[in-house]
């Protein structure tokens, strides 16, 4: 085993060989902007574009030209959002997304807040679900938006989809979701669940950083937020990271032949840790719905421990308190606080994510730290 243990792949997943081994050609020899239209470097490139869309497309169960490539979900939110928002100003300002979303979301509603959007933020229960009834009483005649993630980030709770969007529709309302953490480990079907707009990012699935895409409904039409260039049929100006792209194409084709496989054995891998950890820290619980979430991710609350302690004690498993884009953060997650933690039950959570690379091996090693590290505090606090 290579230690420390890897077992924060919520925040990133390490790059697999069949993407790398994708994109290297367009690193070096198929150079070609994808944007030059008079000579064979540019075609080798915009041929790659091409493929790499449908493979996004096909693990969404979308058409190719609903699919834009952006630098990120974050990016692709943001394009969702703004986009929406500006587009049917005249319908409307009021959106409506959920207290746990990720910043990605919770920043750019905040700052259409300070544009005059009016932003509906709703709670969530103990469990981390939402109440579909609240959420339909608090669509208004100025709704525009609703945006509820697939799945949570920190507790890995899955939202219905399919649910949200038809009380979406049903009042002539738009539905995004932020799908990043769900891509690769739950199916998901655009038209099924009758979404229309999806973020995603290539880095959550084996895919390389700094590419992403926003799935937007064919005939739906949202206002560009880069401009200079008019790529991407208007919505996203830029010359396109060609490698990056192929690499998300490949992972995402990658995810389509082992999502089932997959779940099955992280749900697997999943469900030991939790038992472990229970038996070995009876003061132990877990964090969220435990029935409808994500197969490889659990959140633990350790009880009245020093989380940060706990943290730098495990040095031997990598791990994390929450998001990692609020890792700089002192305060404590606030998708933790929003499920009702006190602030030191809630410093003393930490999040397992599990993937591609975890072993049983890795889970029972994992939980022998754990218990040990956890009984020496205790120990020491005695």
């Amino acid at each position: 085993m290579k230690y420390p243990i890897y077992m924060d792949y919520n925040a990133t997943t390490p790059l697999d060989k069949e993407v790398l081994e994708a994109m290297l050609p367009y690193m070096t020899e198929h150079f070609g902007n994808a944007a030059s239209r008079f000579h064979a470097y540019g075609w080798k490139a915009a041929e790659a574009v091409d493929i790499a869309r449908q493979q996004v497309a096909d693990l969404l169960g979308a058409s190719q030209k609903e699919i834009v490539f952006t630098s990120g979900a974050t990016e692709s939110v943001n394009l969702a959002i703004k986009g929406v928002y500006e587009a049917f100003s005249r319908k409307g300002n009021h959106i409506i997304t959920v207290e746990t979303e990720h910043k990605a979301v919770l920043d750019t509603c905040q700052h259409l807040e300070k544009l005059g959007a009016e932003i509906t933020y709703l709670p969530v229960t103990h469990t981390g679900d939402i109440d579909l009834e609240l959420l339909e009483r608090s669509i208004r005649t100025t709704t525009i938006l609703i945006s509820v993630m697939a799945a949570n980030n920190e507790i890995g709770v899955a939202y219905p989809l399919k649910a949200v969007a038809e009380i979406a529709h049903r009042h002539q309302v738009l539905f995004h979701t932020d799908a990043t953490q769900a891509i690769g480990k739950l199916p998901i079907d655009v038209v099924a669940d009758e979404i229309d707009l999806l973020s995603l990012s290539a880095h959550k699935i084996y895919g390389p950083k700094g590419a992403g895409a926003l799935y937007i409904r064919k005939k739906l039409t949202i206002v560009a937020q880069q401009d200079g260039g008019k790529h991407e049929r208007g919505l996203r100006s830029g010359t396109l990271n060609v490698a990056g792209i192929v690499g998300l194409g490949k992972a995402c084709e990658i995810c389509m032949q082992t999502l089932a496989e997959e779940a099955t054995r992280l749900s697997g891998l999943r469900d030991s840790l939790e038992k472990g950890v229970l038996e070995a820290v009876p003061e132990a619980t877990i964090n969220g719905n435990r029935s409808v979430r994500l197969p490889n991710t659990t959140n633990i609350c350790f009880g009245k421990i020093d989380g940060e302690q706990l943290l730098m004690s495990l040095n031997e498993i990598a791990v994390s308190n929450g998001s990692a884009c609020n890792s700089a953060s002192t305060e404590p997650s606030y998708v933790l606080k929003a499920l009702g933690l006190d602030d030191e039950s809630a410093y003393g959570s930490i999040r397992f994510s599990l993937g591609r690379m975890t072993t049983q091996e890795d889970v029972d090693f994992a939980v022998r730290h754990i218990a040990e590290v956890v009984g020496r505090m205790k120990s020491v606090r005695v």
